[in-house]
């Protein structure tokens, strides 16, 4: 049997995360996201240019930045962060419902709203409970994929297993924690191994 569409959720979590973020300050929206080297602001800003991405237009983006995916990121950031923080808001409300998205599985577009919408939450002390079903989701796609982040080789030879849901993968020395904590782990997000435990949690961290 198929999976059922990941869209509903998608879109339920961008809602979720305009009502969290559309009263931040200009203090917050400058915070230091749990992704490298990027604001919160960045964040939204890179997650409001991928909810308008196409194959096209990712293609065409992607040849004009020279193939440099974080080139592309930059200049996307840059475009986005041109107006004020509520210019960025309404534009990715006006596109919270589209279901346009990079080449790529349409399960990328789910990790995409759950990590980036962790990286600008966590750091901003923001409680948000996901469906532990999307998250198992998400680290089903990625334990199995090098797009972008290097997930799978992130996670070779480690058994990770999720202490709030039945879900486990790999083999070798055991990380343990939170379904989400593990998937922001396999997506290169170190404050994340803060809330994990085992003999692989060390060999993890160096894979950061």
């Amino acid at each position: 049997m198929a999976a059922p569409s990941p869209w509903p959720i998608i879109h339920a979590e961008r809602e979720s995360l305009i009502a969290d973020v559309e009263g931040l300050t200009d203090e917050q929206w400058a915070t230091a996201s749990l992704c490298a080297e990027w604001s919160v602001r960045d964040v939204f800003a890179h997650m409001t240019a991928t909810v308008k991405m196409t194959p096209p237009k990712f293609v065409g983006k992607f040849a004009r930045s020279g193939f440099n995916f974080d080139a592309m990121a930059a200049k996307d950031i840059a475009r986005e962060t041109a107006g004020t923080p509520a210019d960025g808001l309404a534009e990715f409300r006006a596109h919270l419902t589209d279901k346009t998205h990079p080449p790529g599985p349409i399960d990328a577009m789910l990790g995409e709203a759950i990590i980036h919408s962790s990286d600008i939450r966590l750091p901003l002390g923001i409680s948000h409970d996901f469906p532990t079903d999307a998250v198992v989701r998400v680290a089903d796609f990625y334990k199995g994929s090098n797009l972008l982040i290097g997930a799978k080789n992130r996670i070779s030879g480690l058994t990770l297993k999720a202490t709030d849901a039945d879900w486990s993968t790999g083999s070798g020395p055991e990380v343990s924690g939170p379904m989400l904590s593990l998937a922001l782990a396999m997506t290169g997000r170190s404050a994340a191994v803060a809330g994990l435990t085992g003999d692989g949690v060390a060999i993890l961290q160096t894979r950061m």
